[in-house]
């Protein structure tokens, strides 16, 4: 599998200069292959491919700016924009709904701002500093560390960020299987103040209960932020400014660093429990179509889930543990306890689904019988149902439904 070690190299690092310096090289070679493709694509209605625009710049001044093999990426990658914008005008065409608007062809990085990304494959990175540790790349007179080995090394990625530039570094990472059994099954629901409740058909296995809060202050702090810049640029008619670029930055790697910590944890107890199989309950548009009132569908809309799932995945699928997605419709509404049917959701269907239980308020669930359950423990457990409704065949009585809660 491959992964990414970053590092942030921001402007006051004294490698900045040098980094900047090869990016705005990078942006000139970029919007030079660009021009004379698009040239041609506007006046003679053919396009130019990688070969051809290689032949033209390769003794050309902004090709020769940098080593040939990141000049070569350069051209790569405009390349493939070209293509991506080819396919999406060709879906435009068979159904424009799909699009907000026509597909329009690649554009020019800003001439005096702009800055473009670069790559360095293996043969662009100096062997004897990879020896003592350290990422050298060609042509830069910078170096940094790394904890990766040479031969797991893909790759080096440096990309233009708010703030600096972010190299990352690709590495490929072997898939390592834990002592897992896929017959134990364990899953998520995903919420706000709850980020994720996590449940198990283990027997005597203690629900958890993954803590959202700081997430949703932190989306709180940042939204107060920046509706206060916001307010001082509308009167300069700026959109945009370095103080609300640094706040967006921050708060975007502080909610990286707390998804990365809570999906680690959730994936060490799952290896530590025994569980091979792990069910995550996820509905399509589901931030776009959310009701959950103003309030909180604009927390919930805010807290990236998407990204999280990404991360408990990656994650899981490093230790051998399989991940099942399965839309959730009326998990949340149907009883555990009294072992509802869960139907699918369906907007044509005129009468809506009964269920046993009710949610007395937003954190507790009542059965028929009285008894009361956490609401989001409620909502996981009927998520694993979902995707294996035969999960609890012997029946819930060693379902734990006294959770504990996990402080990230």
């Amino acid at each position: 599998m491959k992964l990414v070690e970053q590092h942030l190299i921001r402007k006051s690092d004294p490698r900045f200069a040098a980094i900047d310096q090869a990016a705005f090289a990078s942006k000139n070679l970029y919007n030079q292959a660009n021009y004379q493709i698009r040239q041609a694509f506007i006046h003679e209605g053919q396009y130019l491919p990688y070969a051809e625009i290689f032949h033209r710049l390769k003794h050309h001044e902004a090709y020769c700016a940098l080593p040939r093999k990141v000049s070569n990426s350069i051209l790569i990658q405009l390349h493939k924009n070209w293509v991506a914008f080819f396919k999406a005008n060709e879906a435009y065409k068979e159904d424009p709904s799909k699009f907000v608007g026509r597909p329009k062809i690649p554009g020019y990085k800003d001439k005096e701002n702009g800055r473009n990304i670069l790559i360095y494959d293996m043969q662009a990175i100096l062997k004897k500093a990879l020896k003592r540790g350290m990422i050298a790349p060609s042509g830069l007179s910078i170096e940094i560390p790394t904890k990766q080995m040479h031969k797991t090394i893909d790759q080096v990625r440096i990309v233009p960020r708010l703030d600096g530039y972010m190299v990352e570094v690709v590495y490929q990472k072997t898939e390592e299987q834990a002592e897992v059994s896929p017959s134990l099954i364990a899953a998520l629901d995903l919420g706000v103040n709850t980020l994720a409740a996590v449940t198990s058909t283990k027997r005597g296995f203690q629900p958890l209960l993954v803590n959202g809060r700081p997430l949703k202050s932190l989306n709180q702090y940042y939204n107060k932020q920046r509706a206060r810049h916001q307010k001082h640029l509308a009167k300069a008619k700026r959109f945009t400014s370095r103080q609300l670029d640094r706040i967006t930055t921050k708060r975007n790697r502080r909610v990286n660093a707390y998804l990365h910590t809570a999906s680690r944890r959730i994936i060490n107890l799952l290896v530590q429990e025994g569980i091979g199989t792990l069910v995550v309950g996820k509905n399509p548009l589901w931030k776009q179509e959310v009701q959950m009132g103003r309030k909180n569908n604009q927390a919930f809309v805010h807290i990236p889930h998407a990204r999280f799932i990404e991360m408990v995945t990656y994650k899981a699928k490093l230790v051998g543990i399989r991940v099942v997605i399965t839309e959730e419709s009326y998990t949340s509404k149907a009883s555990f306890l009294d072992r509802d049917s869960l139907p699918t959701y369906d907007p044509k269907r005129t009468e809506k689904p009964r269920f046993s239980g009710k949610r007395e308020t937003r954190g507790l669930y009542r059965a028929s019988n009285g008894k009361r359950i956490h609401a989001d423990i409620n909502g996981s457990y009927n998520i694993a149902c979902k995707a294996f409704p035969h999960s609890f065949g012997q029946g819930i009585e060693g379902a734990a439904v006294h959770p504990r809660r996990l402080a990230v």
